[in-house]
């Protein structure tokens, strides 16, 4: 069956008269057939317009009614959405929350003054993150394209867009180490005992004691070169109390690293990291092969298992001994603190990395969502499972830090510990204190894997999404194959941070390409292009035809005043405070610095560098350029239909 309304126009009829108000007919005739009949309506409607002595009649023949191309069908299915609402829920969440909740925020809580850092903290998370999250969600879900298609909305910031995309390249090579070495240990702990409990390996040092067992040596004070040095006599001889290692850390870099002098050492591939790192990139990989309506189920078990893990480990934690010392340094605010500059730093670097803004990758899960999905709320409830996941964390792994200074006897300041210090060192020397210490580290390494699994595969899917929407042409029906050679091509890169001398490698990266610098940088940018370039209220116009009504008018003061003004303030801070990465005692080389501020202008650079490639190809004198490129005068509406149109097009080629 078809249906097809044509026009004609009858002006035969046409009449002047000076000043009159004259009739025009207006005939609408709609014709319906299939193979048996055919059925005419015709319907006849006066209508009455002044100084226009025009009779129309609307008959009609080929021009189709307003539904859907089978190619424009067809291009919406094979770039898919979302099966559910939850699905999409669950995927935030679980890129939102990642290591970070769990292994720097307990930490930075408890260095920056315990809950007096919750005043800065919820200050930014209100003042930017929560304005910034909501913004990139709404942004994708509002023009339906990953992070490269979304800067229509001000093409001469595309520039942002290529960033984010290296950035995340960036973040999914290092990133993803830490779940290597996490699969690692926990395979590790498949076993009667862990293996560092002891100093009887093959990989133990002669200075090798357990802490644990410190408190039995013999050790006294003697004054060497006029200052007090603490001497302790083991059974190879007497040495001072600093060069005392432990079984832990020496399982660490001895047995799992096996690490190098220096960067200038890269040595061998660690070919057992090498196969953990394999068997986490083919999981990804399932993970996102076939979309988001796989991916949305896959996060079912990756965002909410976690949770039950850490509530166990939190109920097995606040009963040890000295859990409830480790709390209370975790929680007891310190107002005095609060006048140092760096606790207001470390809240706005934990915000933004901890809720995966600026790499494109929220754009892009917001763009499978329904047009009249309401966006607003989701983000609010997404940001409140966020920072509450992050307290709670805290209370499991203070638990453990207070069990662990108890039984060190040792001051909790001396115990607590962030980053991979916190999950490779900390954490497995206090499962040695526990009943059945080998179900205790599977479950840790475990929910370390969950946590960091679903940030890793929702990033790539950020990154997947916004090269597809690009090109669709060329990689929409090779969606598969493309994302296996992504997945190859950071496997081998990554292979430079498992390595004897990888963890030097992986300290640059982490210092310099994924730093807040380069986060700051891109935040900056893509807050203004939206706030001050397209302009906030044809934004808001355009969040209202998504959700039906308009959110408060705090998020149009967070948008162009103050998130603008903290990444900033505190970017430029960041450059004044900037001291020369280190790992331990170990000082880089110029030309290793050299290369970590080639990794980080690889995606700075892309901003400023397309501006001036965009203005100086883009024809016109300078009104019309702004006009073109910098604030365009189409509405959400309007350029959503643009887009459309242009959708549509390129489905009729790729159909070809």
């Amino acid at each position: 069956m078809s249906n097809s309304i044509s026009v004609t126009e009858d002006v035969s009829n046409r009449e002047e008269d000076d000043g009159d108000l004259l009739s025009s007919g207006y005939v609408a005739r709609a014709n319906t057939g299939n193979n048996s009949r055919q059925q005419n309506l015709e319907i006849e409607t006066l209508l009455t317009r002044e100084r226009t002595p025009l009779s129309v009649i609307i008959t009609s023949k080929t021009a189709t009614m307003a539904t859907p191309s089978k190619n424009q069908i067809s291009l919406e299915n094979e770039r898919g959405s979302w099966s559910s609402k939850l699905d999409f829920i669950l995927s935030v969440v679980g890129l939102a929350i990642g290591l970070g909740n769990v292994w720097r925020f307990p930490y930075l809580c408890y260095k920056n003054g315990g809950g007096a850092f919750l005043l800065p903290y919820f200050m930014t998370l209100i003042l930017a993150g929560i304005p910034m999250f909501f913004m990139e969600l709404a942004l994708g879900q509002m023009l339906t394209i990953g992070g490269l298609g979304v800067f229509k909305i001000a093409p001469i910031f595309k520039g942002i867009g290529y960033a984010a995309a290296v950035m995340s390249c960036w973040m999914n090579v290092y990133y993803i180490v830490i779940l290597a070495w996490a699969v690692f240990y926990f395979f590790m702990s498949m076993r009667s005992d862990v293996p560092w409990r002891s100093c009887n390996n093959s990989w133990n040092t002669e200075n090798c004691v357990n802490p644990y067992a410190r408190k039995d040596l013999l050790c006294w004070d003697e004054m060497i070169n006029k200052s007090t040095t603490k001497i302790c006599s083991l059974v190879t001889g007497n040495i001072t109390a600093s060069e005392l290692t432990d079984p832990v850390k020496e399982f660490w870099e001895r047995r799992a690293l096996q690490i190098s002098s220096g960067i200038e050492e890269i040595g061998n591939i660690r070919y057992e990291l090498a196969g953990t790192l394999l068997l986490v990139w083919i999981v990804c990989y399932f993970c996102i092969w076939k979309g988001v309506k796989w991916t949305g189920k896959v996060v079912y078990f990756t965002a909410l298992f976690p949770y039950v893990l850490l509530t166990i480990l939190l109920i097995r934690g606040i009963t040890l001994p000295g859990a409830f010392e480790g709390i209370k340094f975790y929680v007891i605010p310190n107002f005095s603190k609060l006048t140092e500059s760096e606790v207001w730093i470390d809240a706005v670097t934990q915000i933004f990395f901890s809720y995966g803004l600026g790499l494109g990758t929220l754009v892009a899960l917001g763009s499978y969502n329904k047009f009249t999905n309401n966006v607003y709320k989701d983000a609010l409830i997404v940001c409140s499972v966020n920072s509450s996941t992050s307290m709670f964390a805290g209370f499991v792994i203070f638990s453990v830090v207070g069990f662990m200074a108890h039984e060190q006897q040792r001051p909790i300041s001396q115990v607590a510990a962030s980053g991979p210090g916190l999950a490779f060192l900390v954490y497995p020397s206090a499962v040695l204190q526990l009943p059945g210490a080998s179900l205790w580290s599977c479950l840790f390494f475990f929910m370390l894997l969950l946590i960091g699994l679903d940030s890793q595969f929702c990033t790539m899917e950020g990154f997947i999404t916004a090269i597809i929407d690009e090109w669709p042409q060329l990689l929409r029906k090779r969606k598969e194959i493309f994302i296996a050679v992504v997945c190859v091509l950071s496997y081998l890169v990554g292979l430079s941070c498992i390595s004897q001398g990888g963890m030097y490698v992986f300290q640059i990266l982490d210092s310099y390409a994924v730093s807040g610098y380069c986060l700051l940088w891109l935040i900056f940018f893509e807050c203004i292009s939206i706030s001050w370039c397209y302009g906030v209220d044809r934004f808001y116009d355009g969040i209202k035809d998504m959700i039906g009504y308009y959110p408060m008018v705090w998020w149009k003061f967070c948008w162009c005043i103050t998130t603008p003004f903290i990444c900033v303030g505190v970017f430029f801070f960041n450059i004044v405070q900037f001291t020369p990465v280190k790992y331990l005692d170990y000082n880089y080389p110029w030309w290793a610095h050299a290369f970590g501020i080639f990794t980080a202008l690889s995606s700075m650079l892309y901003i400023p560098g397309y501006m001036v490639w965009l203005w100086k190809v883009t024809p016109g004198d300078t009104a019309s350029k702004i006009r073109t490129i910098v604030r365009i005068d189409e509405d959400v509406k309007s350029l959503r239909e643009k887009m459309q149109q242009e959708t549509t097009k390129q489905a009729e080629i790729y159909s070809l």
